[in-house]
């Protein structure tokens, strides 16, 4: 039961220290005359608490979990984040093909990598480097655009507008309809210090969920990667939904959209770049090639597809969400086994 107990209360820890973290880091940069949409890559699309949790479980020599981390979390943006805001919150996206182009071939990036494993400290410079230049492209091409996927005076004017009018967001306030309003208000500094105490909150929790997580499977006899692409991903995916799901329904998808694009890429290339550096090489096992990655670079590219239409529509979410159903059901039956208890 102590297990569980420093699991849960880890998580709990965790996800509300990442959350704080992003809002903090977005009020910082608030006043910068920058894409909205860019910005929603970067903040929501890094994610902190996947890197501290990774780099922990691999510095505990449970390369197997953090593995199972990084390919659980990647398939989650489409089969759980993505799914829930298609079902909840149906609309309009409109995503440059370019992008979406980026988005259905990231997977492909981690898949010839893993033709060469085991990954080294080569490879994790590289994955790096990968991510920095999605970074520098999306900030390119968002500078260049005669109309920017989204800017935050454009969000901003037409939220507004929304609200003047006559039952315009049912009478809540225009903060309350820009996410981070609240935290935008704050002046930088203060914002910078709160996210240093964030961040600490967030090293701290994702250390407690380490040693739980060790402590279960050593208690219980869980496989690592069935573990790490399960429980562990369920509990990381809920701050992701909520950074999806929240945007989308108050009228500004492109922070959502941001989440998803940004998060798997960066799952692909930098999250295992920076997992492959704290601990050395990572093996990786044969069912990875013949399962695990197979079924990401299908539902990842389903999903391309489904942004292309132009309009996330609820059978969209329940086609994926049923995809990710599949998969669980598969890698635990037939890839992983069942928790047995001794």
């Amino acid at each position: 039961m102590a297990s569980i107990f420093l699991f849960v209360a880890g998580a709990v820890l965790l996800i509300g220290s990442a959350e704080k973290l992003i809002g903090y880091l977005a009020g910082a940069a608030g006043r910068l005359s920058i894409s909205v949409f860019f910005l929603a890559v970067v903040f929501t699309g890094i994610e902190f608490d996947d890197i501290v949790l990774g780099v922990a479980l691999n510095l505990e020599d449970l390369e197997d979990v953090s593995l199972g981390l990084v390919l659980g979390t990647a398939i989650s943006f489409t089969g759980i984040v993505l799914a829930l805001a298609a079902i909840i919150t149906p609309a309009e996206v409109h995503v440059p093909r370019d992008y979406l182009a980026i988005f259905a071939a990231a997977p492909l990036v981690m898949a010839a990598f893993a033709l060469t494993a085991p990954l080294t400290a080569v490879h994790g410079v590289l994955l790096l480097a990968l991510f920095a230049l999605f970074l520098g492209y999306i900030l390119v091409q968002e500078l260049r655009r005669e109309t920017p996927t989204f800017r935050n005076a454009e969000v901003c004017g037409e939220i507004a507008e929304a609200g003047a009018r006559p039952g315009g967001t049912n009478g809540q306030s225009f903060s309350a309809e820009i996410p981070f309003a609240a935290a935008r208000r704050r002046p930088g500094w203060a914002n910078l210090g709160l996210a240093v105490l964030a961040l600490a909150g967030l090293v701290v929790g994702a250390a407690t969920m380490s040693t739980g997580t060790k402590d279960i499977l050593q208690n219980y006899g869980i496989a690592g990667t069935v573990f790490g692409a399960t429980i562990v991903t369920v509990v990381l995916t809920i701050e992701d939904v909520f950074l999806t799901v929240e945007p989308i329904r108050k009228g500004v998808p492109a922070i959502g959209i941001g989440n998803v694009i940004g998060s798997l890429v960066f799952s692909v290339t930098a999250k295992l770049g920076v997992i492959v550096l704290s601990g050395g090489s990572i093996t990786i096992g044969p069912d990875v090639l013949r399962w695990h990655l197979p079924v990401l670079v299908a539902m990842t590219v389903l999903a391309a597809y489904f942004l292309h239409t132009g309009r996330l529509k609820r059978w969209h979410g329940f086609a994926l969400l049923g995809c990710y159903v599949a998969y669980w059901c598969v890698s635990f039956v037939v890839f992983g086994g069942v928790p047995v208890e001794a």
